[in-house]
């Protein structure tokens, strides 16, 4: 049954390559990525093999990273491959070892899996200069490994199981908030115990050795160095916190397979609700629609925690205001949120799914759905970039600094908004199906999204040249006037390209809509 699995796993993957020739780019362009960061760890492991202190501590703290990567990165950032999804083999009568089993094993296959495998035996014959170290190193690189995995597992399956309650996604934004704000302080105590001195690293070393996280990782390190009782006591640690991870995956999977998650049922409210605060036109429709997937989506509205995110990330990289590179970072936050909000919405079509349906069905033109979708964007949109651009300069002692700032953000906004307009008429890609887990990210999407992202992040950078110029100059020169040049450049190349990007994503959807409709439906 393992190999079986394996075998569904491979074909699974070969034909979602067949399908999507995007997502055949984008392995081997992860592929590529995935190779060179390999060349670097071994660089860096020939550099520090030569003193076994050192090369423990780095080994530790890479390890913990990775282990933390394996569990926080899928659920954040939605990077977790469910290609055997557990909900799907509710009704088959697979036994759960085998299954469990399966699905571990299942997880090596792909670019992570395989990237963490290379670097876990790479770090352990890292150790070949004391044979005992490297015997418990390779000895130890299936339950590194697996520690990786199962992390994965775990942190997606809990996140999936919490957001079938209801109660919970009506507290997702807090609770995904708190551990946002807690990472300032911890990005500034890592940079000034860096700062203070080369000890603090050897000692969060230490520290994370005792722990689940890094307790597998530091044991070669105590054998090279001769302590032998602590590798022992850490050796215990780390396969029992596997065997953790194995019973949580376990029960957490079982529940999954007799409760499979289930899209919750609409909610009954009184009046039009947001409908009746815009105008009854369909642009009015299309706007008011949009918003309440905005506000009550998950797929929509986790996109909007990267704003607290860059928030707290660039208050704590640029506290320093007096020095330069302080001040850019604090600067950089209304232009970075212009350009995430305006890319926000160039999936939305595809977000759709069968419901895009609606919008052939009753006549909307397509300039008007294009419209509609920019309108809701632009209500939380641009208050957003407005504060994030001018209190950072106000707070800093810069408020001069804060009209071209705010002209950066509003022109990488509204720029960004019209390129959404039209990209998302013409291309799609595979994202989580209405009611599905926000966090899921389908198999086929990677190689193409990669790509039309790419495009777009290019594409705005360059229709944002004219606004950039100036803005650099404004604040050089620290001049009024190449502010005042910056704010209407802003609003006129911002407008120009949001406008034209309406217009054309209004000409492609009218002549293409049942083409749409069809490329939509069976991204499943």
């Amino acid at each position: 049954m393992v190999a079986h699995l394996l075998r569904l796993k491979l074909l699974l993957l070969r034909n979602s390559l067949r399908r999507s020739p995007w997502q055949l780019v984008g392995i081997i362009l992860g592929g590529l990525y995935a190779l060179g960061l390999l060349a670097l760890l071994l660089a860096a492991l020939f550099v520090v093999g030569a003193d076994p202190a050192l090369a423990r501590t780095a080994v530790v703290l890479a390890g913990t990273v990775t282990v933390v990567g394996w569990a926080v990165v899928p659920v954040v950032f939605s990077g977790v491959d469910l290609t055997l999804d557990p909900a799907r083999f509710t009704t088959y009568a697979i036994p759960v070892p085998q299954l469990l089993t399966g699905l571990a094993v299942g997880g090596l296959i792909g670019i992570p899996g395989a990237t963490t495998l290379l670097a876990v035996l790479a770090q352990a014959l890292s150790w070949y200069r004391s044979p005992v170290a490297l015997a418990a190193a390779l000895l130890l690189s299936a339950v590194a490994v697996f520690t990786c995995v199962l992390a994965s597992r775990v942190a997606v399956a809990a996140a999936v199981s919490l957001t079938g309650s209801r109660r919970f996604r009506d507290l997702t934004g807090v609770l995904l908030v708190l551990p946002l704000v807690l990472l300032g302080p911890i990005i500034s105590a890592v940079g000034e115990g860096i700062s203070a001195g080369a000890s603090f690293l050897p000692r969060l070393a230490d520290g994370l050795s005792w722990t689940p996280l890094g307790a597998v990782w530091a044991v070669p390190g105590d054998i090279a160095a001769g302590s032998y009782g602590p590798a022992a006591a850490k050796s215990v640690i780390s396969i029992l916190f596997l065997a953790v991870l194995a019973a949580a995956w376990r029960t957490l999977l079982l529940r999954a397979l007799v409760r499979p998650p289930q899209a919750a049922a609409a909610r009954r409210s009184a009046g039009a609700g947001l409908f009746a605060r815009f105008p009854a036109t369909p642009t009015g429709a299309v706007a008011a629609r949009s918003l309440i997937y905005w506000l009550r989506d998950p797929r929509y509205s986790t996109s909007l925690l990267v704003m607290p995110l860059l928030v707290v990330v660039l208050v704590f990289a640029g506290r320093d205001s007096q020095a330069g590179s302080g001040l850019l970072v604090t600067l950089a936050l209304g232009p970075l949120i212009g350009f995430l909000m305006g890319f926000s919405p160039h999936a939305d079509v595809s977000y759709d799914n069968t419901a895009f349906a609606l919008h052939l069905a009753t006549g909307v033109s397509g300039r008007a759905d294009r419209a509609g979708r920019v309108l809701a964007c632009a209500v939380f949109a641009v208050p957003a970039v407005v504060l994030a651009s001018v209190l950072p300069a106000v707070l800093t002692g810069h408020a001069g600094l804060a009209v071209p700032v705010l002209g950066v953000g509003l022109a990488a906004l509204l720029a960004g908004l019209g390129l959404s307009s039209a990209v998302s008429a013409r291309y799609t890609y595979n994202v989580p199906l209405p009611g599905e887990n926000a966090f899921k990210t389908p198999p086929g999407s990677a190689g193409r999204s990669l790509l039309v992202q790419g495009a777009f992040s290019l594409l705005l950078f360059a229709l944002l040249l004219p606004v950039l110029v100036p803005g650099a100059a404004a604040v050089v020169l620290q001049s009024t006037l190449w502010g005042l040049v910056t704010l209407l450049a802003g609003l006129l190349v911002g407008a120009a390209v949001l406008i034209s990007g309406i217009r054309l994503g209004g000409r492609w959807m009218d002549a293409r809509g049942p083409e749409l409709l069809q490329q939509v439906s069976v991204n499943r």
